[in-house]
């Protein structure tokens, strides 16, 4: 074995050495170590903040439209980066409020429907009077009740009122008025009436009056904080005076009323009416401002005018009183 080796370390050479005849392994050099970049993450843009929100979604649970608007828009306003967000709340939020308004308004009209003819009314009473004593006596009492009820399709009226006064033991104001109107509703806004109206009024020599009629309403503004309505048409009137012939004429007829929520607390109330027979006319109009004093009790100051062209027992056309009533709604 020995031999063999020298043998072929001689065929290789003579000058080289054993270990220099093993071949060499080529090895590249190492590549340079070249950092990578690192990623850079934008932090990911915040949404609308959370209060605001809350805000949006608690107004429209009041379900008032300007409170809505309102809080809609201050938040457009203060946060214009997210309006679109905003508006997208604000249109899921109206989607659900349209959905609790319908189904609110099934369950009032099915409520409405199913009431007997005695339910459902609502209106107020008012009362006022005086008293003095001394050189001149005097007692007056004035009352008056207005009743309705809204149905779906139908709506009842009724008015009553009564004003005595005495002085000095002989009575110098006595005049008292009901009367009767039912509405047929073709929309919230239009509807067809009718009206029977009976008065008196000693001192103006009328024993009893009867008025008779039918006519077209409009709703001309319907809003939580202002109505106003208008009423015109035909009517038959029947006057039964004390001391002259009786008289059944035809008139024209047109109202106003108005009714305008001037704060939570004060209102101011306007209502008018008109007769045209012929060259004679009569008029009443009441202008009152309500405060609420406590609960269903308001207060009221009115000015009411009273006008007839034509007067048997006096050549007075023209009648005003200044009340300070209290008035009780249900």
């Amino acid at each position: 074995m020995n031999a063999l080796l020298l043998l072929a370390a001689g065929a290789l050479g003579p000058d080289l050495p054993l270990e220099e005849t093993a071949p060499r392994l080529p090895f590249a050099p190492e590549a340079p170590v070249v950092p990578q970049p690192m990623l850079q993450f934008a932090p990911p843009a915040p949404g609308l903040p959370g209060p605001v929100r809350t805000m949006i979604e608690a107004a429209f649970k009041t379900g008032n439209d300007k409170t809505i608007s309102d809080v809609v828009g201050l938040a457009k306003d203060n946060f214009p980066t997210y309006i679109t967000e905003i508006e997208s709340i604000s249109a899921l939020q109206r989607t659900m409020l349209a959905n609790v308004r319908e189904q609110a308004q099934e369950r009032e009209q099915a409520r409405i429907a199913a009431a007997s003819l005695f339910q459902i009314w609502k209106g107020e009473l008012e009362a006022g009077g005086t008293r003095s004593t001394g050189t001149t006596r005097t007692l007056g009492i004035y009352a008056s009740a207005k009743l309705q009820r809204d149905g779906i399709r139908w709506r009842q009226r009724l008015t009553a009122r009564l004003d005595y006064q005495e002085t000095d033991n002989e009575r110098t104001t006595e005049r008292w008025q009901i009367a009767w109107q039912p509405n047929y509703k073709f929309n919230d806004l239009r509807y067809a009436y009718g009206l029977a109206q009976y008065e008196h009024d000693r001192f103006l020599g009328i024993e009893s009056r009867g008025t008779f009629g039918v006519g077209y309403g409009y709703l001309a503004a319907s809003r939580p904080d202002l109505t106003i309505t208008l009423e015109a048409g035909p009517a038959i009137r029947r006057t039964v005076f004390i001391d002259e012939a009786n008289r059944t004429k035809l008139a024209g007829r047109g109202s106003f009323s108005a009714m305008w929520a001037i704060s939570p607390t004060l209102t101011f109330r306007q209502d008018a009416a008109v007769f045209f027979e012929g060259t004679d006319a009569t008029a009443s109009s009441a202008t009152a401002l309500e405060t609420k004093l406590l609960g269903a009790l308001k207060a009221k100051f009115s000015y009411n005018l009273q006008f007839e062209r034509e007067t048997p027992t006096t050549s007075r056309q023209l009648d005003t009183v200044t009340r300070a009533t209290l008035v009780y709604g249900f």
